[in-house]
């Protein structure tokens, strides 16, 4: 069961983005600051399967939820 837990490295596999350590911190850096005004799966970075899928699991506030939330605060949080 171990391996359904979601974490940072499967959320961007989901979402099918480089999972590398590196990667992630790339990403976010090259993307942050997000604006306050904007929700995260509305970001203009992300396909619309991206966006409807974290849109999708914040509503059901699914197993993924917590991990999009550490997104979100990683990409609002300053440099």
């Amino acid at each position: 069961m171990e391996d359904s837990i979601p974490t940072m490295t499967r959320l961007f596999d989901q979402l099918g983005l480089d999972s590398a350590p590196q990667a992630i911190q790339s990403f976010i850096a090259a993307h942050k600051p997000l604006a306050a005004s904007t929700t995260l799966a509305d970001a203009p970075f992300w396909s619309a399967s991206q966006a409807q899928f974290l849109r999708g699991e914040m509503e059901e506030d699914a197993d993924w939820a917590i991990v999009i939330e550490r997104l979100n605060a990683a990409l609002r949080a300053a440099s």
